[in-house]
């Protein structure tokens, strides 16, 4: 019996950067940052509710293109760290 290293599951930035188009956060949640993909949708709703008061005419769209690059960005940051991850020796199971 050989051991198996675990597959490596890199993240697809464009997917990431599309996700993040259709709904604020989501392309941070599948880079698996749950908790800034959150604040991004909370950001981003209190950004839409702030149009009431015309500032969120300038934030909303700023956060927008900023969550988008964000989300790109995270996804490659992601997959460069798996990248440099030392892959264990391929050999024999001992047991």
């Amino acid at each position: 019996m050989t051991y198996q290293p675990p597959p490596k599951f890199y993240k697809n930035p464009g997917l990431a950067a599309v996700l993040s188009f259709f709904y604020m956060g989501l392309g941070q949640i599948y880079n698996g940052q749950l908790a800034k993909g959150i604040l991004f949708i909370i950001a981003y709703t209190i950004s839409w509710i702030l149009m009431v008061i015309l500032i969120g005419f300038i934030t909303t769209p700023i956060l927008f293109i900023y969550g988008i690059w964000d989300a790109y960005k995270s996804a490659e940051k992601i997959n460069r760290d798996i990248a440099q991850q030392p892959s264990p020796p391929h050999g024999p199971a001992v047991n």
